[in-house]
């Protein structure tokens, strides 16, 4: 996902307007936020609630995080989508109450674990996030996963993944792997994203698996191994 210098320079300018340019210089480069002043999650939404962007203009709410803010997995979305928008909440609706029976199943659930998204405003008519918004967001995404400290993060779905990897790497290249990038100390796996799931029943066990794994992983880290 790598941009021209025309669409550097239009990020640079989003970034200025919203009043986060201490980070500006670390985004631009893709290091992300690593030198910015922010350093609660209360500061961090107060920050990207001023980044100028289009979209919100057509949410209803700003879509921040739920969940345990010690935790130890951390799930990343790809947008809210009609009743995350309504809610305020991500992952409610239906793909939210696929995503807790999941969870449920390999032993986790919502008070456990942390929960975001890439983008905090719903795109119109759901539409998949454009590489701009995106590229816009993700120096925000790593400041949020390094304030939250998780030790494994799971990219929920195709755009979660390639735009923290930034990787073109298709799902099914991506599944079943621990990756790490040099922005973040977690372990981060990818798997199908519940929207999907709904569409393609037929992948929810792959993506049970995934969980199990993930899960036992997670037991792995937390005895030292």
């Amino acid at each position: 996902m790598k941009l021209s210098k025309k669409k550097l320079r239009q990020v640079a300018e989003w970034f200025s307007e919203a009043g986060v340019s201490d980070i500006l210089a670390d985004a631009v480069q893709g290091h992300g936020v690593t030198k910015s002043g922010i350093s609660t999650l209360a500061e961090l939404k107060e920050a990207m609630s001023r980044v100028n962007i289009s979209i919100k203009e057509c949410a209803l709410n700003m879509v921040f995080g739920v969940g345990d803010e010690h935790a130890n997995i951390l799930l990343l979305g790809e947008a809210p989508g009609a009743e995350e928008d309504k809610q305020g909440v991500p992952f409610v609706g239906q793909s939210g109450q696929l995503l807790d029976k999941i969870l449920k199943a390999v032993g986790l659930d919502r008070a456990n674990v942390y929960i975001t998204n890439i983008l905090p405003w719903r795109p119109p008519g759901n539409r998949t996030p454009t590489t701009e918004e995106v590229t816009l967001f993700r120096p925000y995404v790593l400041k949020h996963i390094s304030l939250i400290n998780p030790k494994i993060v799971v990219c929920v779905g195709g755009t979660a993944a390639k735009t923290l990897l930034q990787t073109n790497e298709s799902m099914s290249q991506l599944r079943g792997r621990s990756m790490r990038i040099p922005e973040l100390s977690a372990e981060i796996f990818s798997t199908f994203h519940p929207a999907y799931l709904l569409r393609s029943p037929s992948q929810k066990r792959e993506s049970w698996i995934d969980f199990l794994n993930i899960s036992q992983r997670m037991e792995s880290l937390q005895d030292g191994r």
